[in-house]
């Protein structure tokens, strides 16, 4: 007899990467089979990176969360705990007990409510929402403010794209994407800076390198040579921590040759006289500065290049971590908005200023409120909290005593996780909401599992403000985050009255008005493939300041900030750097094409493990002879574990590069608290580090 299937193809958005490409799920009697993406998908364009085609197997994989656990060493501190719940729990392994979510939730409110009245509302944080959706997203900085009454929430945003949103909002008063990605084939010159777009964002990497083959009109910036520069007419390899520098040089020249849009600098910008002039009077912005910088003597010509083509053809610029993960990263983006204003691309078809966000919601849970300094909207607290490396001090100083963790591996993606490791273990209470057991998984006290992506109803916000109203390809009977949070509202007292997800994104819709009035779910399903771009009121809206900025009074704002040598342009001008010892290199990390973050979920899937089952070193070939091929790397605040390396000609001489997907490799323990002078995004792109040979 032929078993009958239940066979479904489903629309949905990828849960990886920030570009949210639209999918179809095939699914067999409740077991995702195949992904793929239709053909007249208006992001995936029909295709997918093997993240989003075969990255599915974690969502049935045995090493899923399915129950709550409760930590019994957190119960022997809590007696009174133990005492009045003990008998709805039962052993799940030698580390922790387990029960039902109701359970669970009982224990969490508990401690809790005595964290809350013992030491104050402000000594509990939380921290995540970037991984999961808007409603959750939104509820989880709801019940950090109102329920805990904490102003402490904080998401990923704080290790990546932080730079961006303050520097945008600096000078054009919104942090965002400003066009959709389709702009790229209405666009004469593409600029890409900081970014591995082929691996980190391909699907947008697609876009960029058909119209590169075709005009010829790509340059890219970097600190070593990515996939991509072999569809590129200008390949700027700089020094490390030399983006700000390199941009005011872009500046200094469209000024100086008088490239510049004066029309478009007189209606919609202001303080123009005042920041030419400081342009002009940079010692560093000539150009010529790179006659003295042995080894990339070329880009005094080069930059020179890329900034006439950028001023006199409709431009895009695109980047990444490779730009905000820096001393100096929200004034690097500030003096790319200052490259759309003063040549006016922006605010137009083709022309514009693209971050490439990272995480699948990293976007929405800022929109959403998930940070320190701003609600929901965008409105500022009456009170305002402490971003994630502050709250690791307080953790220290005994000021924090209890964490909510929602889907942020926070002792593995962050930095100094020497330090970090002190801070956890100072806490009271730890709870986390995950699909796995993640590195603070297993120090929390109480882990509930959770739905993921591909399990629930919801919307998320791609890079380019795009709103998908994304539905389950499988059902399960775990909780939502939501759902979690609403368990913990109430049994503190609240009032969660929520049922669904849409009503969550109802309550949305009218506390964030400005973005999300127009927003409502059947307008979401309606146009599911499309997507919305917020701000939506009776439309959405593709492309951002078309008439006005959305600063104060409209107009666009110059920032300057003039460069100040350090680093290896220091080192290099001080006759330091090109040494024959194993002390002085540089490391730069980041992403490959198969995992994703902390790999959590890649990693169940056997073809993307076997693809890059380890974190490897990649260094110069004219380093060769010089500490053979296992290493480890040494900072002041720590050690790797044992690497291997990799010899190529893609990274210049004296300069490292590698992933950090693998928690066992201790990547983020040699970064210290070194982060973004005004927003505190750590430095994970710069790194001077002493190599060991093994």
């Amino acid at each position: 007899m032929t078993a009958k299937f239940d066979v479904k193809e489903i629309e949905s958005v990828c849960t990886y990467c920030g570009v949210g490409c639209d999918i179809t799920g095939v699914v067999e009697n409740n077991k995702i089979t195949k992904i793929y993406a239709q053909k007249d998908g208006v992001v995936s364009q029909g295709k997918l990176c093997i993240k989003g085609k075969f990255g599915f197997d974690f969502v049935d994989s045995d090493e899923r969360v399915r129950e709550p656990r409760i930590r019994k060493t957190f119960l022997d501190k809590n007696p009174t705990i133990k005492a009045k719940f003990e008998d709805k729990m039962k052993i799940f392994d030698d580390t922790f007990w387990t029960c039902d979510l109701d359970t669970a939730t009982s224990i969490a409110s508990m401690k809790l409510a005595e964290v809350k009245e013992t030491f104050g509302g402000d000594s509990f944080c939380a921290i995540g929402g970037a991984r999961t959706s808007c409603e959750s997203s939104y509820s989880f900085q709801k019940f950090c403010r109102e329920m805990m009454d904490s102003p402490h929430v904080d998401n990923c945003a704080r290790v990546c794209h932080s730079p961006s949103l303050k520097g945008m909002r600096a000078t054009i008063g919104e942090g965002a994407a400003t066009n959709p990605y389709d702009d790229i084939y209405d666009c004469e010159f593409m600029l890409v800076i900081g970014s591995n777009t082929m691996e980190a964002h391909p699907i947008v990497a697609n876009r960029i390198v058909d119209m590169a083959k075709k005009h010829n009109n790509l340059a890219i910036i970097d600190v070593r040579e990515t996939k991509m520069v072999k569809y590129a007419k200008h390949n700027a390899i700089i020094p490390y921590e030399a983006n700000l520098l390199v941009l005011n040089m872009m500046t200094y020249v469209i000024l100086d040759e008088e490239i510049y849009n004066k029309k478009f600098i007189d209606k919609r910008t202001k303080g123009f006289e005042e920041f030419k002039e400081k342009i002009l009077n940079d010692p560093y912005a000539n150009p010529k500065f790179f006659e003295k910088i042995e080894g990339y003597e070329h880009l005094a010509k080069m930059i020179p290049n890329i900034a006439r083509e950028y001023a006199v053809k409709k431009s895009m610029i695109f980047w990444g971590l490779g730009v905000t993960e820096h001393l100096d990263g929200s004034y690097a983006v500030m003096a790319m908005t200052h490259l759309g204003l003063l040549t006016g691309n922006i605010g137009k078809r083709g022309a514009g200023l693209m971050p490439l966000r990272g995480q699948n919601n990293v976007q929405g849970a800022c929109d959403m409120g998930c940070l320190p300094y701003y609600l929901p909207d965008y409105e500022e607290p009456k009170v305002i909290g402490l971003m994630t490396p502050q709250l690791i001090d307080a953790m220290i100083e005994g000021k924090i005593k209890a964490l909510l963790n929602m889907g942020e591996d926070i002792t593995h993606i962050h930095p100094n996780l020497n330090k970090i490791d002190k801070a956890i273990g100072n806490l009271e209470f730890i709870m986390v909401q995950e699909l796995f057991m993640t590195d603070i998984a297993k120090r929390a006290d109480i882990v509930i599992g959770v739905k993921s992506a591909y399990e629930k109803t919801g919307v998320y916000v791609n890079a380019m403000r795009r709103l998908h109203l994304s539905q389950p390809l499988v059902e399960t009977d775990l909780p939502d985050d939501w759902e979690v949070l609403k368990e913990l509202t109430n049994k503190l007292g609240g009032d969660f009255k929520h049922e669904t997800s849409e009503q969550v994104w109802d309550e949305v819709t009218k506390v964030a008005p400005k973005r999300f009035s127009g927003a409502q779910y059947y307008r979401l399903a309606r146009h599911r493939k499309r997507g919305m771009q917020w701000p939506v009121y009776l439309e959405d809206t593709p492309i951002l300041h078309l008439l006005d900025f959305r600063t104060d009074d409209g107009l666009g704002k110059y920032v300057y900030k003039q460069y100040e040598p350090r680093g290896m342009i220091k080192e290099i001008l001080e006759k330091e750097f090109y040494t024959d010892g194993l002390d002085g290199f540089y490391l730069t990390t980041g992403r490959t094409l198969a995992h994703y973050n902390n790999s959590a979920q890649t990693k169940q899937t056997a073809k993307l493990y076997k693809n890059h089952s380890e974190d490897i070193l990649l260094a110069s070939v004219e380093d060769e002879g010089k500490f053979g091929d296992k290493v480890i790397l040494k900072t002041e605040y720590g050690e790797t574990s044992v690497l291997n390396v990799k010899y190529t000609n893609k990274v210049k001489p004296k300069t490292l590069f590698t992933t950090f997907h693998h928690a066992r490799s201790k990547i983020n323990a040699i970064f210290g608290d070194e982060a973004d002078e005004l927003i505190m995004t750590a430095r994970f792109k710069s790194l001077r580090v002493t190599v060991v040979p093994q």
